[in-house]
């Protein structure tokens, strides 16, 4: 007869997620692991099965927590425009010490590429949602005349993602949290300005 878990379950993964995020997967060990979430080895297994499952248990939770509050800052103003600046804004960080851990989600894409298809399939998943919420809300931009009519969506979303994965980049690289804010600024006057 199996025992009863002794430990928080989600606790745990938020833990693991902390280690994920800061470090990576590659540098993350089991013993990194086992530290943050304070279980022993065999209760890991038991319960996630193994690093890999762990860390798209704790992507998965990140994802999820990122996306909502993303499409949160997107809602949040009546303005479609301002919202979608508070969305690209809202990811650069004040804090010095989370700025510089950069996006778990990116920092996945630039360490597995498209090489892992759990990851591909959870990335499509919460990437989609939140590029739907980000069609919605310039389109809403262009129907209240604050981007141009010939403004095409598909591109504009694409190029305010981009910006995203690169604001992310540049944050883990030690970038200033003003020059992170000065290109997202830029990203967002050259959409006004179409």
């Amino acid at each position: 007869m199996a025992r009863p878990r002794e430990f928080d379950r989600d606790a745990a993964v938020q833990r693991a997620m902390s280690v994920f995020w800061r470090k990576g997967y590659a540098t993350t060990s089991t013993d990194d692991l086992l530290r943050a979430m304070n279980i022993g080895r065999q209760s890991m297994y038991d319960t996630f099965g193994d690093k890999h499952r762990l860390y798209l248990e704790a992507l998965e939770k990140y994802q999820r927590e990122s996306v909502a509050e993303n499409i949160r800052r997107l809602r949040s103003t009546a303005s479609p425009l301002a919202g979608i600046e508070a969305f690209v804004i809202g990811i650069i960080a004040s804090d010095k010490s989370v700025r510089e851990k950069g996006c778990m989600g990116v920092g996945s894409i630039c360490e597995f590429g498209n090489t892992d298809t759990d990851l591909v399939t959870l990335r499509a998943r919460s990437g989609g949602e939140q590029h739907r919420a980000l069609i919605e809300r310039l389109r809403h931009a262009q129907a209240a005349n604050e981007i141009g009519a010939n403004v095409d969506i598909e591109r504009a979303a694409r190029f305010v993602e981009t910006t995203m994965f690169g604001l992310q980049v540049a944050a883990k690289a030690g970038a200033s949290l003003q020059s992170l804010r000065d290109t997202a600024a830029f990203a967002i006057a050259s959409l006004r300005n179409q």
